[in-house]
């Protein structure tokens, strides 16, 4: 039970819809919270950025709203961020922006993938840094910008990824984390440093990107600029963060061996933990990643993601369903029938999923009748969801067998959808544990500062601390039949025969 004297921690989640600060007693028990929009802007189709005076604007509205709740601010010693993972801000000599940071799922840079596939080639990035050579990835980000804002470049000293951006704007101090460091295509996953000799030969200037630390590590005290601006407390140790999913695993024990974590937001993250990183280059070719997160040690894992999964849902409620709330659709979906009565959806709306990949992918509808109402599109769109997901596991686990766990955990808003989550442990014949930690990230972020202010001896101790409980959703019965036949029969091959035609259907677009 937490007390009025326990010190707290804030956990600052910097999502692709939100920034959200959260403030957290050592047991995890949520006290105060602050949010605010994330400030996107859409400035041509395929692009997406963020002005990074309106990203630090959010987060200090975020923080404010947070601290205006506690009756004493100074209670909060420590905290870090989280926050997407491919996103960065670079910063001049006069730590002043020098251009707006791209967005993770921004894709403006196809021409930069085709490049390195040339120089580098997709197998050896991939067996060198883990990650797929992909629109997405940091270093295509960082070459594009090169390209076409050549004078903002030459003026840049150093690239921040979002999390570090917002962790050097309260601190004064910038590090990065090995989780973040593993979405640029920079870092040698085996040897857990900078991939110098790869980033000499493509020009990239000594510097850019910033020394890194295992998350957790103290990077100093909160600014008086920036206590000023937040409300937060000088005395408060600004910490090491990282990427939002893999904190959020790691709070709910998705990164112990044999687990399957399903974390699901506007993005779903689909992850096992591992003791060393996979050396088999198929991975790369099926659309995979790895990672990795140090704390007191190296902790590996295997990733797929579906990069519009909430977005999808979101998507609907705006294009298709005049705004309806959840409730009312999850409704409407319960009553419509498993197969929704032969309608099948594909949820690429930005990037092809693994085992599949493809840049060009999009998402459709298929097996329409004029019998189709928005009920039968919407459980539709959940049961391609659940779909999805599981053809990215299927292509997992047909990499690494031994990965194979007893346990699937599930996190995140959309975890919330009692419909969905009936439909995926179906699909995935196998329970779900859905864990009552809604804010699992902002929680991973809040134990980081706990671990760098001395609440905490060890990160067992605080992940101890903090053990979230969670409820169990079985697989219906006469689902998982009916859902296996069209997994495999329908979905699956539609999948596989789409990739080509998205690439012919946008050829010369």
């Amino acid at each position: 039970m937490a007390s009025r004297d326990d010190p707290l921690m804030l956990g600052l989640d910097a999502g692709t819809t939100r920034v959200r600060a959260l403030v957290f007693a050592p047991d995890g028990t949520l006290v105060a919270e602050g949010s605010a929009p994330t400030p996107l802007d859409y400035p041509q189709p395929g692009w997406a950025d963020y002005d990074p005076a309106d990203l630090w604007a959010a987060a200090v509205a975020a923080l404010r709203g947070a601290t205006a709740q506690l009756d004493d601010p100074r209670r909060i010693v420590g905290l870090a961020a989280a926050s997407v993972g491919e996103s960065a801000v670079p910063i001049d000599a006069a730590d002043r922006p020098t251009s707006r940071a791209i967005a993770w799922f921004d894709k403006r840079t196809e021409d930069q993938v085709a490049f390195l596939e040339r120089t580098i080639g997709l197998e050896a990035l991939s067996l060198r840094t883990g990650m797929r050579l992909e629109p997405i990835g940091g270093l295509c980000k960082m070459l594009w910008f090169r390209e076409h804002e050549p004078e903002a470049f030459a003026r840049t000293r150093i690239w921040l990824h979002i999390a570090e951006f917002l962790a050097w704007k309260l601190s004064g101090q910038a590090a990065t984390d090995h989780s973040l460091a593993s979405r640029t295509l920079a870092m040698d996953i085996k040897t857990l440093a900078w991939a110098d000799d790869l980033l000499d030969e493509l020009g990239i200037p000594d510097g850019l990107f910033q020394p890194l630390a295992a998350a957790g590590t103290p990077l100093g005290p909160v600014t008086a600029e920036a206590a000023a601006e937040t409300g937060l407390p000088e005395t408060c140790t600004v910490a090491v963060g990282g990427h939002d999913h893999i904190l959020g695993a790691l709070v709910i024990g998705a990164l112990a061996p044999g687990a399957l974590l399903d974390s699901l937001g506007t993005a779903e993250a689909l992850l096992f933990a591992r003791d060393a990183p996979l050396t088999d280059p198929q991975l790369a070719r099926d659309g995979y990643a790895q990672g990795v997160l140090v704390i007191e040690k190296p902790l590996y894992y295997f990733l797929g993601g579906l990069f519009t999964s909430g977005a999808c849902v979101d998507w609907f409620r705006r294009e298709l369903a005049d705004n309806a709330g959840h409730a009312e659709l999850i409704a409407a979906g319960e009553a419509v029938p498993p197969g929704s009565i032969g309608v099948h959806f594909l949820p690429h709306f930005r990037i092809g999923s693994p085992p599949f990949p493809g840049g060009a992918a999009r998402g459709a509808f298929f097996g329409l009748s004029t019998d189709v109402t928005r009920a039968e599109l919407y459980r539709a769109l959940l049961e391609g969801l659940a779909y999805d997901a599981h053809g990215i596991v299927d292509g997992m686990l047909a990499l690494s067998p031994e990965t194979a766990g007893d346990r699937i955990l599930a996190t995140g808003g959309e975890s919330r959808n009692a419909l969905l989550m009936r439909i995926k442990a179906s699909v995935y014949d196998r329970p779900i544990e859905i864990v009552e930690q809604p804010e699992a990230v902002s929680l991973g972020a809040a134990l980081l500062g706990g671990l760098a202010a001395g609440v905490y001896d060890s990160l067992d101790a605080a992940l101890a601390a903090v053990r979230p409980a969670s409820h169990t959703v079985a697989p219906e019965p006469d689902w998982v039949p009916l859902y296996a036949d069209r997994f495999a029969n329908v979905f699956r091959p539609a999948h596989r025969a789409l990739a080509p035609l998205y690439e012919a259907a946008q050829r010369d677009v």
